[in-house]
């Protein structure tokens, strides 16, 4: 007898819907799997057997055949475990064939009939919605992530049996548990903290409502990984598709896609400097997502850029530009999107102590120029925002400590002097008030990052003075195509985000003031 049960194949972030196809026929007993899977497919036959025998249903005692169709796809992971006990089950006349019309189904079997959470079960609803399924069969962990899609039924079931009763019609589908709740943005880590700083402080809100990268170079302790930190506060809230693409990519890549570090706030990824080109980029033979993707629509921090092999580095340039990357392989080929905000940390010189006249440098000038050549140009060129930060002075330090005044201790963001340090939420607000200017002038509701160079020289709008302060610039730092456009792109933000209607001299003047490594003098 033959029966046949959908579930999908993860290929990249796609979804490639699966026929588990069950073929019971006479002969010795045994269960044979074809259909090009990996390890993990092949051991199902020992899980589906044992949780077959401990739910109190019958193994047949004959020749199974399994095939996953199409046959040609590798397949990977314990997923189709629940499909193939249950394209058993109907073969073996134990559920009607009518149970599983219009059904996927994913999850791993345990031993004793249990299901266990699997990956990208978000990218697999998505799919199944798409193939006009009328319902989705996950493990109960994976219930509330799969109901994230809309206009498809989702079963979560915690065991076989329970599966089994949800096809008969026997028992009603339970409501999956709830999303976790959200953690308001910005209440961890707050702006005011940071002290001094402010050449530091206006990059970061530029970089957000710009969608800039941003490089910050500077003694140890100056704050970098302070700031770097607390720009996801700043950036948006993520929209509906956003969370749903965020997710996906999390859920593929075997995360907790579904919790309050991805709800409430965009992504921030933090890899090691010690990282392969694979673990940055992503990659395997079947493909699967680095930091850069699973940073996708929130930040990407790399502390100690210097510290990274060059090779690694490098390989930054194409995503950086393209906001996507494509992973090939012999048989396939995956695009993983990566638009995110890049925000670079590194030390002056490998003692972290060059050009500070407080302390003395240990590094000789061939020590300094090694380090620095671990940055190609190529790469620096692509990185907008370039700031140097400096060694904060003992009355910066101290100010959050003076017990002068009752208002130095009721008010933990007063600076140094008494002035009001501005908080998360006070630039948050003045980033989505530029944001909005964005949205209504640039298609799509691009930020001036992302704009095609065709679209930003269609919507600039530039003061004759400033154009030629522009123009002297190009020659005097001998800037490339690339870095004079991005130029032009940052005027624009510091445009935005003061109200105006034509990029001044001001806004070009201080857009330059971010370009302090162009030049391998300068560094």
């Amino acid at each position: 007898m033959l029966a046949s049960c959908c579930s999908g194949a993860l290929l990249g972030l796609e979804v490639t819907p699966v026929a588990v196809e069950v073929d019971i026929a006479p002969g010795l007993p045994g269960l044979q799997m074809v259909g090009l899977g990996d390890a993990a497919v092949q051991e199902s036959r020992e899980r589906v057997r044992s949780a077959l025998r401990n739910s109190g249903l019958k193994m047949p005692l004959t020749r199974v055949v399994v095939n996953l169709a199409p046959a040609h796809l590798r397949k990977e992971g314990p997923s189709f475990d629940l499909p193939i006990a249950l394209g058993l089950l109907m073969a073996s006349g134990q559920l009607p064939p009518q149970a599983l019309a219009g059904v996927w189904s994913l999850g791993e079997l345990g031993l004793d009939g249990s299901l266990r959470p699997v990956r990208g079960v978000l990218p697999v609803a998505l799919a199944a919605r798409a193939a006009g399924a009328r319902a989705l069969v996950v493990p109960d962990a994976n219930g509330a992530e799969a109901s994230l899609v809309d206009q498809l039924s989702v079963w979560p079931a915690a065991c076989l049996v329970e599966a089994l009763a949800l096809l008969r019609g026997s028992s009603r589908p339970r409501a999956p548990l709830p999303l976790p709740a959200a953690v308001p943005v910005g209440t961890a880590l707050d702006l005011a903290d940071v002290r001094g700083q402010a050449h530091g402080r206006r990059a970061l809100e530029i970089a957000a409502a710009g969608g800039h990268h941003l490089l910050l170079v500077g003694p140890p302790g100056s704050g970098k990984t302070m700031l770097a930190r607390r720009l996801p506060a700043l950036l948006p809230p993520l929209a509906r598709e956003e969370l749903l693409e965020i997710t996906g990519i999390h859920s593929v890549a075997g995360l907790p896609a579904v919790g309050a570090a991805w709800i409430g706030e965009r992504p921030f990824r933090s890899p090691h400097h010690g990282c392969t080109a694979t673990a940055l980029i992503g990659g395997g033979a079947i493909p699967r997502p680095g930091e850069l993707v699973l940073a996708h629509r929130g930040v990407l921090f790399l502390d100690e850029l210097a510290e990274f092999r060059r090779e690694v580095l490098d390989q930054l340039r194409q995503p950086l530009e393209e906001g996507e990357v494509w992973i090939s392989r012999a048989r396939h080929r995956s695009r993983f999107p990566c638009r995110i905000t890049l925000v670079a940390a590194t030390n002056p010189c490998p003692c972290g102590w060059y050009g500070e006249p407080e302390a003395s440098c240990s590094c000789g000038e061939g020590l300094r120029r090694r380090y620095w050549s671990r940055l190609s140009g190529p790469l620096l060129d692509r990185i907008d925002l370039q700031v140097a930060m400096r060694r904060l002075s003992g009355a910066e330090l101290s100010a959050p400590f003076q017990r002068c005044s009752t208002l130095a201790r009721s008010q933990p963001g007063l600076g140094e002097g008494g002035a009001a340090m501005e908080g998360t939420a006070a630039v948050a607000a003045r980033v989505k008030a530029a944001r909005r200017t964005m949205a209504a002038r640039n298609p799509g509701g691009l930020a001036n990052a992302e704009l095609a160079a065709k679209e930003l020289k269609r919507l600039l709008n530039i003061e004759a003075k400033a154009l030629q302060l522009w123009e002297a610039a190009i020659g005097q730092r001998q800037l490339t195509a690339r870095s004079a456009e991005r130029l032009l792109r940052v005027a624009q933000t510091i445009t935005d985000l003061d109200g105006g209607r034509e990029i001044g001299m001001g806004a070009i003047g201080e857009a330059l003031s971010y370009r302090s490594f162009d030049q391998v003098a300068d560094r």
